[in-house]
């Protein structure tokens, strides 16, 4: 049976020290024996399908594979339709509301705990607000992703301390799921 995954690279751009092109993205990973790659704007997502390995598998294989290609590590997070469907149906913002730019949700390699982040004074950052899924943070931010200070903190490294994250704007999540429905 095949799967279609979304393939989330961490910290990848156009130019720059980790310049990454999408087009050598889909033949790198077409050569790993995946179907129907596509690649989703020039900042990190891949779609594809493929009948072997599991999530953490094949974010691994990738991962390796890119460094191996390239010579530098990209952290991967992969995800199937199933659950990139469940985190947008699961929004516990009013996304219909909002602009995509103020809502965003951060995928972590595993699952985190609300103890992770016990020591934020959530009524420091308001209007700013996030909430905890399993595998997933959803982060609203009015001022944009790239002036909020919660972002900020939230990307502290003792916050991610062990797991892989990457944040998507809400566009972004929505596209994710459209392009793995098949």
């Amino acid at each position: 049976m095949t799967t279609t995954y979304a393939a989330l690279l961490r910290g990848i751009n156009v130019g720059g020290k980790k310049k990454l092109p999408m087009a050598e993205l889909r033949q790198l990973m077409e050569g790993l024996g995946h179907e129907g790659v596509r690649t989703h704007l020039q900042s990190g997502q891949a779609v594809f399908a493929t009948g072997r390995g599991d999530e953490a598998s094949l974010a691994d294989e990738l991962a390796q594979a890119i460094e191996k290609h390239f010579g530098f590590a990209v952290d991967v997070i992969v995800r199937d339709h199933a659950y990139l469907r469940a985190v947008a149906e699961a929004c516990p913002f009013p996304a219909a509301d909002l602009e995509p730019k103020q809502l965003h949700v951060t995928y972590f390699s595993e699952p985190v705990d609300a103890q992770r982040f016990a020591e934020i004074d959530r009524e420091t950052y308001l209007p700013e607000e996030f909430r905890l899924g399993e595998r997933e943070l959803y982060l609203y931010v009015p001022v944009g992703l790239g002036r909020s200070k919660l972002a900020e903190h939230l990307a502290k490294p003792r916050i991610n301390k062990g797991v892989i994250a990457t944040t998507r704007n809400w566009n972004t999540v929505l596209k994710l799921v459209e392009l793995t429905a098949g």
